[in-house]
């Protein structure tokens, strides 16, 4: 852990008026010289990444355990105390660096990003959303309160939902449909509390990015997240691309998937098994094991890499295995002063569990690899680059999953259900960020014209082979599960794009594997010092999601693919 200049070694946050001395002390700071500015934002580094690490550990612990209602409180405290207080300094903070007459001197790389940032930070600044965002953060963890409850009874076994999903893999036809059911069942129960949760949330985000002066949320979010290299035309063209060059090879993965399960109708339940019959991959049994395999492998690639996991299973960074009361889904949580990130997920024993651990492994090698940059600004990378990071790795990794596997089969098997995934990602990406896009162009829309726009889109970007029939309500209210569209609206067409870069990083990593880790490295360890186009050219790729590119990519995915089936 870096060694704190401004803040007391020994502080501990408790209430606000705890901390509020060292934002007042930094506010009446005096900047006479380019010294001074460096100082200040050095200053106000530190401070910022003592408070992130701080509600980051308050959100793990709650994540972990939700049903305790210590943990929510603590969180709750820093939501409605310390959040809202802190942020009313947000925008003097940058007015004084971005007013005072020594700016034009922050030419070192970094400075020139960030102060881009700094900018439009202050453009969309207004003091009466400062209450809005609270509201909107205490309704947000609502939606996993409220799914990480969600257990069902499988053959008289309390499971969540994460580990009955495991069983859709079975050979048995008539258990995947029992499962599937119980499972679609139990998210129906909660469908009009995520419905209503869905609209308040919609409500209030609208009247932020009207307080801010944009007529729709959207626009604000995109300026909010910083998208300085895309806009919504650009979204608008990557969900054509998809629908005219990916959407006709998932018709055929599914046509063939029917074929050779001899299926007169290929249902929802029969996605997840294997199409010869053969039983569920297991690549592990513990959350243990999967973390002693996944070390195995990054350090195979690179002893760095391993390291890096090491070191987090030392400063005790993992919680791993699926229980109930646990919130649903996994992240890498980057902890901003003491440096190692934390990992959660919710191991069921898939070979998508394995994915997910070597996907937020990437996003902690990312999270250490910048470290030790000057500025939490700097630290503080944009989710094109962040997840470049974690789904390289996935696909990077692929030749050294054996160490899941003792059987050569298996681990094609694997490697094949993965890429055939990431065939169906491009798709879904584009179906929830389409109806995001509709959803905040129009949010005075009603429940029943939410539901007919969903089916709408979703028809356009899923395969025209699987049977629907009798199963209307589940298809109308899939988008219930996307927790992005609750907790991090618009933070979604990021999967779409490091996709297809990391296909791209993937291709030459075939072929040169020593130079294609090296520039993921180099591209890495930029953080968000340079822009965005930048870090995509280091990594010896381009940032580009053009039908073009697209065809081009999905070429060699496919190549990839065939090249496994006939191995």
């Amino acid at each position: 852990m870096k060694q704190r200049t401004f803040l007391p070694a020994d502080f501990q946050l408790s209430t606000w008026e705890s901390v509020l001395p060292y934002f007042e002390q930094l506010s009446a700071t005096e900047i006479s010289s380019i010294a001074d500015l460096r100082d200040f934002c050095a200053n106000r580094s530190e401070l910022e990444s003592y408070l992130s690490e701080n509600f980051a550990w308050r959100y793990i612990k709650m994540s972990c355990d939700n049903q305790n209602e210590t943990l929510q409180t603590s969180y709750a405290q820093f939501v409605n105390e310390i959040m809202p207080n802190a942020s009313v300094f947000d925008d003097a903070w940058n007015k004084k660096v971005i007013e005072s007459p020594f700016v034009n001197e922050l030419t070192e790389t970094g400075f020139p990003v960030m102060l881009r940032g700094m900018k439009k930070a202050i453009e969309i600044f207004r003091e009466e959303n400062i209450p809005l965002f609270t509201e909107l953060q205490n309704l947000e963890t609502n939606y996993g309160a409220l799914t990480g409850a969600l257990m069902v009874t499988i053959n008289g076994e309390e499971k969540t939902l994460q580990q009955a999903g495991a069983l859709l893999e079975s050979t048995d036809r008539a258990e995947r449909e029992s499962v599937y059911r119980t499972m679609v069942e139990k998210r129906l129960s909660i469908k009009t509390e995520l419905n209503d949760l869905y609209t308040s949330l919609i409500e209030k985000r609208h009247q932020v990015a009207q307080n801010a002066g944009f007529e729709n949320y959207r626009d604000y979010a995109f300026a909010s997240l910083g998208r300085f290299d895309y806009g919504p035309a650009e979204c608008f063209e990557f969900h054509e691309a998809v629908a005219e060059t990916v959407v006709p090879l998932l018709n055929e993965a599914a046509a063939k998937r029917k074929q050779e399960m001899g299926l007169d109708a290929l249902k929802p339940w029969d996605k997840a098994v294997d199409p010869l019959g053969r039983g569920p991959l297991k690549p592990f049994e513990t959350g243990e094991e999967l973390l002693e395999k996944t070390i195995e492998v990054f350090d195979e690639m690179d002893p760095f890499l391993g390291n890096c996991l090491k070191e987090m299973v030392t400063l005790d960074r993992f919680d791993l295995d699926s229980r109930k009361g646990k919130n649903p889904g996994g992240y890498n949580y980057p902890l901003e002063e003491t440096g190692y990130p934390f990992i959660f997920m919710n191991a069921a024993g898939t070979v998508r569990d394995v994915v997910t651990l070597l996907h937020e492994g990437g996003h902690a090698v990312h999270s250490i690899l910048t470290k030790d940059l000057a500025l939490n600004s700097f630290r503080n990378f944009p989710s094109e680059v962040a997840e470049l990071a974690s789904m390289s790795m996935e696909l990077m990794t692929m030749d050294r999953w054996g160490s899941y596997f003792s059987n050569p089969e298996e681990a094609k098997r694997a490697k094949i259900k993965h890429l055939e995934d990431i065939l169906e990602t491009l798709p879904w990406v584009a179906t929830i960020d389409a109806f995001q896009h509709w959803v905040y162009e129009n949010p005075a829309h009603t429940i029943v014209e939410r539901e007919a726009k969903w089916n709408e889109i979703v028809s356009r970007f899923s395969d025209s082979i699987t049977d629907w029939d009798g199963l209307a309500e589940v298809r109308s209210n899939i988008w219930q599960k996307q927790l992005h569209l609750f907790e991090v609206p618009f933070y979604y067409i990021e999967y779409a794009i490091a996709q297809l870069g990391a296909l791209a990083v993937w291709r030459n990593y075939c072929q040169n594997p020593k130079k294609a880790l090296e520039q993921y490295i180099a591209a890495l360890s930029l953080g968000y010092t340079e822009p965005m186009k930048t870090i995509y050219a280091t990594a010896g790729i381009e940032f580009n999601f053009s039908k073009p590119y697209i065809q081009e990519l999905m070429n060699f995915l496919a190549d990839q693919i065939k090249k496994l089936e006939e191995s």
